[in-house]
């Protein structure tokens, strides 16, 4: 990727570079950049029992993305504004509490230090992050600390993270989230459907799940690490966008494998595919594991080129993580000063 193949593309100073990289409707859903409704369709098998995936093919596609598709000085900062702005930032430990829920609230609404964001050209900007995503015990509390910020809360749901409670259990988990306000749920699939190639159950499944989410917006969690293949990860793809998914996601962050660029290659070539047949869009959401500036940029480089600029945007396109946060901040001081700071300098929660 040449400097030039900045966001928002056109021809700019290099002064102005990173303002022309960030969205003027400020937060990740702004009013130009609708949310995808993905309606489903009929299960239908051709797709998925015709789906191959070359492994070594995958690995080579991917494999230079993080040498030799580059930005560099002004259009990476305007990249790394974007990624910030494509976070759903998430806290789903064991010991989260409320005070650390509400801490990660204020990150979000101010991902950037001002005194970073002026020297960007950014002042007078909203930046903030695409989403807080956090369990159902503190979905409640995340809306009040982002009250008036406009951005959403994502809830994980239906027995996070395997997925083997009752499906009536997993349907009440979904409607208490969506009641307590959150407007973005991610759901995990049961991996036994795939596993055994029981498309009608995962598709009967998902269709379920999204009916129980009423108005929200729903993501579909494949936890990829689990499926053991690209073929299934891609048939696992098609059923669930099928099965009316807004957004298909990686992982849940808790198994041996996470987000990785074949898994995504996969994945997104699915959502072309299936757009091409459906004419419905579908988002896309990495997650696990993606911990650095350069993971990032990596995948914005892949998202650009197989699908388009249209899902370089936090309505088709979000990146699962916590602590990637912290290094593009970090990089972007670098950019501004010249110097690295510590990380204990750009604290998360």
């Amino acid at each position: 990727m040449r400097d030039s193949d900045q966001i928002g593309s056109g021809k700019v100073s290099a002064s102005e570079a990173v303002i022309e990289g960030v969205s003027a409707s400020s937060h990740g859903i702004g009013t130009n950049l609708p949310q995808p409704s993905n309606p489903g369709i009929g299960l239908t098998l051709d797709p998925v029992d015709s789906v191959r995936v070359n492994l070594s093919a995958a690995e080579r596609r991917t494999s230079a993305l993080a040498g030799r598709r580059t930005v560099k000085k002004d259009w990476q900062a305007a990249w790394l504004v974007r990624a910030i702005q494509c976070i759903d930032l998430t806290t789903l430990n064991g010991d989260d509490t409320a005070g650390r829920v509400r801490r990660l609230c204020a990150k979000a609404r101010q991902p950037l230090r001002p005194d970073l964001q002026k020297a960007l050209g950014l002042s007078g900007r909203s930046i903030t992050t695409g989403a807080v995503c956090v369990y159902h015990r503190f979905v409640a509390t995340a809306v009040e600390a982002l009250d008036g910020s406009g951005i959403p809360v994502a809830a994980v749901s239906t027995g996070f993270p395997t997925g083997l409670s009752p499906l009536s259990t997993r349907l009440k988990e979904i409607e208490a989230s969506v009641a307590d306000g959150a407007r973005e749920i991610d759901i995990v699939i049961t991996r036994e459907h795939v596993l055994t190639g029981n498309w009608q159950a995962l598709y009967d499944e998902v269709k379920t799940c999204k009916q129980a989410c009423g108005p929200a917006h729903m993501k579909t969690i494949l936890a990829t690490g689990d499926l053991q293949t690209l073929r299934n990860v891609a048939r696992a793809s098609w059923v669930a966008m099928m099965a009316g998914s807004d957004f298909i996601k990686t992982s849940t962050g808790k198994e041996g494998i996470n987000a990785t660029l074949p898994v995504t290659l996969t994945m997104i070539r699915a959502i072309r595919d299936y757009r091409e047949m459906t004419g419905h869009v579908v988002g896309y959401k990495p997650a696990g594991g993606i911990s650095t500036a350069k993971d990032a940029l990596a995948y914005l480089a892949l998202i650009k080129e197989e699908l388009g600029n249209d899902w370089l945007q936090p309505n088709l396109f979000r990146f699962g993580a916590s602590s990637l946060l912290a290094d593009i901040e970090r990089q972007l001081e670098h950019h501004v000063t010249g110097r690295y700071a510590a990380f204990s300098h750009h604290a998360m929660a």
